[in-house]
């Protein structure tokens, strides 16, 4: 009986000093100092407490946008096509210094990212980047980025939180190594913002650079209640970035950020918006693999569409023309399989999944739909065409005509 007793005496003092077991928290302060002069950032990683850490092995590309490296403790460079950098920092307080360069051109013509005398638009991936994260058990790193703009440069715009003027907190919680990633702007800004259900919404960009802020808020205030029934994940905090030529004339979603070339009509000719596309890329957040990239991008122009029809933005007639200029795009592709697909292929892949989710509502007798396909692959995370099937088929509860097709092949 007093075994018993005793036990039980343990266990509630167990758990009664559980907190002391919790997870001891050590800052990573990341401190990046903008260079105009030079097109470069100064970025400085600063371990509160070193030994926390073994070791980061950063992914450095080629290696050609980044130098400089100062390091407390050991710091290893091995350069190659596939250079890396890896870090052990000293036990104690612990820093990592190294330049990286802003402006980046694209194959295709246009700045990726630019930085100018007046401001910068960059992304926040370059600045830190990818590292495999070897940590002591029991740590939690507590990550901020603080910017420090040069003189005359009045704010910068990231898509994390804001925890100061120039500073910002950063927590993703589905990866280990905490980094800045995401479209960020910073230099003589114009900026509008709302909140669109549990959203804060930003619209930033260099002055004089174009940009119908306005415009952007308005066509998002506008499809919101379509993207909010679609999607059941919304991101706290959104940011959409643009600036004119020379800059790349297109549009890009990155972390809870989208970059919007200027230029770009927020509704083509064709009747798509690049803005919803990016969207629906960005809320989806589907990871493709095994050659499946069509899924992904499929998804992302079929709802590029699909939101402006459910808003009440598209006629009937429209739509049908639509579909038609999508069926010629898209005659001649044969396979929807490859690591990059082509605008053809996207087409096609539009026009399958609009068959499919005319399948499933006539075979459901309207009680599902490819949003349901779509909440599956996000439930899912990432997944190939065989899953994709798979999905789509316990959706309707039954085998598809549709995807029996060559094009999955």
């Amino acid at each position: 009986m007093a075994g018993g007793w005793q036990r039980a005496l343990v266990v509630g003092l167990l758990t009664l000093s559980s907190p002391v077991w919790a997870a001891k928290k050590v800052d990573l302060d990341y401190h990046v100092r903008l260079l105009p002069q030079s097109d470069q950032a100064e970025v400085r990683l600063t371990l509160a407490q070193g030994s926390a850490v073994r070791s980061l092995d950063f992914n450095l590309g080629d290696g050609s946008h980044y130098s400089d490296f100062k390091a407390d403790g050991q710091w290893q460079l091995t350069p190659g096509e596939q250079a890396r950098g890896v870090w052990r920092p000293a036990n104690d307080r612990a820093s990592l210094t190294y330049r990286v360069r802003i402006s980046h051109s694209r194959k295709s013509g246009g700045f990726d990212t630019r930085m100018t005398p007046t401001w910068a638009l960059l992304r926040g991936d370059d600045l830190v980047p990818p590292a495999k994260l070897d940590q002591q058990d029991g740590i939690e790193l507590v990550s901020r980025l603080e910017f420090e703009l040069p003189s005359g440069w009045k704010s910068v715009e990231t898509a994390w939180p804001r925890v100061g003027k120039n500073k910002f907190r950063i927590d993703n919680v589905s990866r280990l190594f905490d980094r800045p990633t995401g479209w960020m702007l910073a230099g003589h800004l114009g900026s509008r913002r709302t909140r669109l259900g549990e959203t804060e919404v930003t619209v930033a960009s260099p002055q004089g650079q174009g940009m119908r802020r306005m415009d952007v808020l308005t066509l998002l205030t506008f499809v919101w209640p379509q993207v909010q029934a679609v999607f059941p994940r919304h991101p706290t905090k959104l940011l959409i970035v643009g600036a004119s030529d020379p800059m790349w004339r297109g549009s890009l979603a990155a972390h809870e950020s989208i970059y919007l070339n200027s230029r770009l009509p927020l509704v083509s000719e064709s009747g798509t918006s690049a803005l919803v596309r990016e969207l629906a890329q960005l809320f989806g957040r589907i990871n493709d693999r095994q050659r499946s990239d069509w899924i992904s991008e499929g998804f992302a122009e079929y709802y590029a569409i699909e939101l402006i029809r459910r808003a009440g933005g598209m006629s009937d007639e429209r739509y049908q023309s639509l579909q038609g200029r999508l069926a010629k795009d898209g005659q001649k592709v044969t396979t929807l399989r490859g690591e990059q697909v082509s605008p053809a292929q996207i087409s096609k892949a539009v026009v399958l999944l609009q068959e499919l989710d005319r399948e499933i509502r006539l075979k459901t007798r309207n009680k599902r739909s490819l949003d349901d396909v779509l909440r599956g692959a996000m439930r899912l995370g990432s997944l190939d065409t065989k899953d994709f099937v798979q999905l789509s088929e316990s959706v309707i509860g039954d085998s598809s005509k549709v995807l029996d097709t060559e094009l999955l092949q």
